[in-house]
């Protein structure tokens, strides 16, 4: 009785999730491939940035960009700012959490870079203050939200809006995940033509 009723859970979740990423907008991906591939044609970088599971996501983008597309003569210069403990855990220490990537962007940010947040709730104020310093630099900024997008969606230049209902982390990390492995796809054949 037990293993049929993890059997009919296992079934729920997955027919969830493949709803989920039914209704997310495939012009709202498009948008982002071309920023990626707009980025790497004037040499721009590319910082992506989230918390918990989404620090995650933003280590596993940076890598299949960066490296997964094996673009050496003209590269993606993708980059997560989540990696380095050193630098994250000193600016906690002396200036607050909130500052963790709105620092860093202070230091290495350029005109014309981008700067990817990613976030289910929007709400992240690491995210948002990040976000703020990237508009002063001139930076595109994109936005990986879920749930109703929160602030995050209202102030990036771009959004992926991944539409789940509020506290459902699972299915919109597992959708953001997703994103990453279907932009990097793209990109991969991109860089063979």
């Amino acid at each position: 009785m037990q293993s049929k009723s993890k059997e009919i859970y296992a079934e729920s979740y997955i027919k969830y999730l493949t709803e989920v990423l039914g209704k997310i907008s495939s012009k709202e991906i498009s948008d982002f491939i071309d920023i990626l591939i707009d980025a790497r044609s004037r040499g721009s970088s590319v910082y992506f940035i989230g918390n918990g599971g989404s620090a995650a996501t933003a280590s596993h983008f940076a890598n299949d960009i960066l490296i997964g597309t094996k673009s050496t003569n003209l590269p993606f210069r993708a980059i997560s700012l989540c990696d380095n403990q050193a630098i994250i855990t000193a600016i906690a220490n002396d200036y607050g959490y909130e500052y963790i990537f709105s620092q860093q962007l202070t230091a290495l940010l350029k005109k014309n870079d981008v700067v990817v947040a990613i976030s289910a709730s929007g709400n992240s104020p690491n995210l948002l203050q990040a976000i703020d310093i990237a508009k002063q630099k001139e930076a595109i900024t994109v936005g990986l939200v879920a749930f109703d997008g929160g602030k995050l969606k209202k102030m990036t230049d771009k959004t992926i809006h991944v539409p789940t209902l509020k506290g459902e982390y699972g299915p919109s990390e597992d959708a953001h995940m997703m994103l990453d492995h279907l932009v990097s796809s793209y990109l991969i054949q991109y860089v063979k033509d």
